[in-house]
């Protein structure tokens, strides 16, 4: 910890090798870079590539429904207008019943077409010609056109019919209009079921390969269709606390694409959505990610071996050739190294300081920033030494050069044996207060320190401190002089202690 405080003292030991293995570096990042930008840009072309072939499927879907839903709601249009005429009331039944739902035989998979009365009864059932009696005042269509003038065509939530026949666990859907008199008073409703098989046999007709799912839910987040069935209960239920639902119905624009994992059965898909014109219905084509990546999966990890071993054997021989490099300058390293470093505490040297507070020196002068040096005097050392002996005395320093590197821990700062028992900080940009503080904190710690046996007094030390800065118009040597000056006047004073010296 203490070494690592010496900066380098050769600006040219281990440059070539240093070169040649940045240089293959910079040959591998680039060759990577470029590798992965290729798959990078070919993954994103099979993910449009699949968004494209999913919005068409969407497309698709989208303009079947909407044919659909338009010829359902030219049924209702007709039943309504059949309705109010006022010639077919006298009429015979069957040819009235003919005149309501004419127009009803071209709709696909329909169900029961019924004209209700304003109470909810039922006036007319396509499917006879005496109506079965029946209320459907409590359900959705009617409640949101009995007190909505303004509902347009509503498509209901999704139903089971309330009869003891072999359609009774169909799921079905309802269109529906306003029935209103010439004075816009609510009358009655004209409704019209389809059964969810529809979207079955649409979604047949479509391949969209394994593990991929198409569905249909409303603007409730209800769910109307889905092929595969991912849970047999699904019909009905609903997502809208999903949150690829909740992201899709958030999305005003009605259209969009993004990669997320099923709420359902926690596979990763593409999903690629489509609002149906402007009804209440969103298609979604979920695309498994498996099948839409598998072929450039497999691309990439060929290409990526490939680039792997081309890499390697490229940083291989590098480092064979870097090695050999580094042996040839390993002596020369060492001996700077050891040229640089105090050998006893292993912090830096008297030569080491001199280059490092000068070339600190010239820095401040530059920027104009304070710079400040410590020097630090063991107490009573000499007595010490005599009292315990040369080799406590070596442990009393290195001891003592922890302490001082433990509190001064700034990268940039430089702590280097002066000579003897004395220690000498370079702070840069530093002023008086905040060498002070350190100082104070290195004088504390050292006074902690445990006592050697024997010892009657704790260790402590006396610091002197020099600070430059721009409003001084002094010599890299006055502030030496004027730290070592502190230092003298803090042992005069009865040592222990840290004193600044005044510019």
């Amino acid at each position: 910890m203490i070494a690592s405080r010496i900066p380098l003292v050769s600006g040219k030991t281990g440059r070539p090798e240093l070169l040649l293995i940045f240089g293959s570096l910079l040959t591998v990042i680039a060759i990577v870079c470029i590798v992965t930008f290729l798959l990078i840009r070919e993954h994103a072309s099979a993910q449009e590539s699949a968004t494209r072939g999913a919005t068409t499927i969407a497309q698709l879907i989208d303009a079947d429904v909407l044919r659909t839903v338009e010829l359902y709601d030219l049924t209702l249009q007709g039943l309504i207008a059949a309705a109010q005429r006022e010639d077919l009331k006298n009429v015979s039944p069957q040819i009235r019943h003919l005149a309501l739902f004419d127009r009803s035989t071209t709709a696909r998979f329909k169900g029961d077409i019924l004209l209700l009365d304003k109470h909810g009864e039922v006036v007319a059932d396509s499917s006879r010609i005496e109506p079965k009696p029946g209320n459907f005042a409590d359900r959705d269509y009617f409640l949101a056109h009995a007190f909505n003038r303004d509902a347009g065509m509503f498509i209901s939530r999704p139903f089971k019919t309330r009869c003891n026949c072999e359609d009774a666990n169909q799921w079905r859907i309802s269109f529906s209009r306003r029935i209103s008199s010439e004075t816009g008073e609510f009358v009655g409703v004209a409704v019209a079921s389809m059964k969810l098989d529809y979207f079955d046999e649409l979604f047949n007709s479509l391949d969209i390969g394994s593990d991929s799912t198409l569905n249909i839910i409303d603007n409730d987040g209800l769910l109307l269709a889905q092929k595969p069935y991912l849970q047999s209960d699904s019909i009905g239920k609903s997502f809208a606390s999903r949150p690829n639902v909740v992201r899709i119905l958030r999305d005003h624009s009605g259209n969009g694409s993004f990669n997320s994992i099923s709420s359902m059965d926690y596979k990763q898909r593409l999903y690629t959505y489509s609002r149906v014109g402007n009804l209440p219905l969103t298609v979604i084509v979920a695309l498994s990610s498996d099948e839409v990546f598998g072929a450039w999966r497999r691309t990439a990890i060929l290409i990526s071996g490939a680039t792997g071993v081309l890499c390697v054997g490229l940083l291989w021989l590098t480092w064979l050739l870097a090695r050999e490099l580094r042996l040839r300058h390993q002596a020369e390293r060492e001996l700077a190294k050891l040229a640089a470093t105090d050998a006893l505490t292993g912090v830096a040297n008297r030569r080491m300081l001199d280059q490092s507070l000068r070339h600190e020196w010239f820095r401040a002068q530059r920027s104009g920033k304070p710079l400040s040096v410590m020097m630090i005097d063991a107490d009573h050392f000499k007595a010490f030494n005599d009292r315990h002996g040369h080799q406590a005395g070596d442990q009393a320093l290195r001891e003592l050069a922890r302490v001082i590197c433990a509190n001064v821990r700034r990268p940039g700062d430089l702590v280097a044996r002066y000579g003897g028992e004395e220690f000498s900080v370079i702070l840069a940009e530093t002023d008086s207060t905040g060498a002070q503080q350190i100082a104070e904190h290195i004088r504390e710690a050292v006074e902690r320190l445990p006592k050697v046996e024997g010892a009657e007094l704790p260790m402590t030390v006396s610091i002197g401190i020099g600070t430059w800065t721009a409003d001084c118009e002094i010599t890299l040597e006055r502030l030496l002089f004027a730290a070592d000056k502190a230092l003298y006047q803090a042992k005069d004073a009865g040592r222990n202690r840290v004193v600044a010296a005044p510019f």
